[in-house]
């Protein structure tokens, strides 16, 4: 393909879909997305519901993963993920997934995938409508070829996930810290908050009883002083 031919193919940011099914599809890939990130910094970068192109000059060979994790490359905004421009296959992708989109999430995608060499790739079942347990996890092996992951454990992240109903918990493998959602976070910052403010009022009740023992002290100084007594001299 030519520069111009290149530059003459429109690849579109959006579709117009809507992000999810539901609300709690909608909440777990923004939760997701949050928790990701920060935990990941500027090692990699987090996608969510973006289109992610890997074969030039087709726009239409595309697929817009609910979370898409990618190391090796320039921290930063993108509109969408060209896989050629980059160079670089995503290492994890997760799937945020329903009885309306199985057959698209464990057949099409889950081959697409493995063949585009996608480390790992994650089904999440957040409503339990198909999957056992929730969580179904695949991994490459030395072949190129996706094998079930027996254990909740993702090596790409290095952290342990835990579904539960309507929610993914993510927890450190090095330290075992649990990531917050952002819903935690806030909660975690009105907390603090409140500990910082009753830090604050504890520490203005203890200046005004200072100030209330060093007037009770003047106090006295004044009286042993007009009645002819030195209180510097007293117990010395």
């Amino acid at each position: 393909m030519t520069t111009a031919e290149a530059r003459a193919v429109i690849y579109p940011d959006s579709d117009g879909e809507p992000l999810a099914e539901t609300q709690t599809h909608v909440w777990v890939i923004l939760s997701l997305l949050s928790m990701l990130s920060r935990y990941l910094g500027e090692r990699a970068v987090v996608f969510a519901d973006q289109f992610f192109y890997y074969i030039e000059g087709n726009p239409r060979a595309r697929v817009a993963p609910d979370v898409m994790v990618v190391f090796g490359i320039e921290p930063g905004m993108r509109r969408s993920y060209k896989l050629w421009e980059e160079g670089q296959a995503p290492e994890m992708i997760m799937e945020v997934t329903s009885e309306g989109t199985r057959e698209m999430d464990w057949g099409f995608k889950k081959r697409l995938y493995e063949q585009i060499g996608v480390r790992e790739y994650w089904l999440f079942d957040p409503l339990g409508e198909w999957i056992e347990g929730q969580l179904q996890g695949y991994r490459l092996d030395e072949d190129g070829v996706y094998r079930s992951i027996k254990n909740p454990v993702s090596e790409v992240l290095g952290l342990r996930l835990q579904p539960g109903m309507g929610r993914l918990d993510l927890y450190r493998l090095d330290n075992g810290e649990k990531l917050l959602t952002p819903d935690e976070l806030a909660q975690e910052l009105i907390q603090k908050e409140q500990v910082l403010e009753q830090t604050h009022q504890q520490l203005a009740q203890k200046e005004q009883e200072l100030l209330l023992e060093r007037q009770r002290a003047e106090r006295l100084a004044a009286y042993l002083r007009s009645q002819g007594i030195n209180p510097d001299e007293i117990g010395g």
